[in-house]
């Protein structure tokens, strides 16, 4: 019988880049392809005397970026406006704060 770390590392085979584009779809004359960025984090531990005793955890975050999006022999990538959003504003916040911080070095060397 396989032990927890055995079982964990056959389930991590079915991940990757199935994970981050999802099956193609047909609606009308376009074919819709999904596009995600997917993050998983796992870990577990068993026992190495003959105690039983194994434990694990898990978890996983999917952000929808958009799609790609193909109609007429034409391919374009249409984003999810609000994950956008959501990923840039802290994104811009770190960077202004970091701006802010070179900029007041600098007249600090003056």
């Amino acid at each position: 019988m396989p032990n927890l770390t055995e079982k964990i590392t056959g389930a991590l085979s079915t991940l990757g880049v199935e994970r981050s584009f999802g099956d193609p779809i047909e609606l009308g004359d376009e074919t819709i392809v999904p596009v995600a960025a997917v993050w998983m984090g796992l870990g577990g531990g068993a026992s190495t005397d003959d105690a039983a005793g194994e434990g694990a955890g898990g978890g996983g975050v999917s952000l929808p970026f958009g799609a790609y999006v193909s109609s007429g022999g034409r391919t374009t990538f249409r984003p999810n406006t609000i994950v956008l959003m959501a990923v840039s504003v802290p994104l811009v916040c770190v960077a202004g704060k970091a701006i802010s911080r070179i900029v007041r070095a600098g007249k600090r060397r003056r």
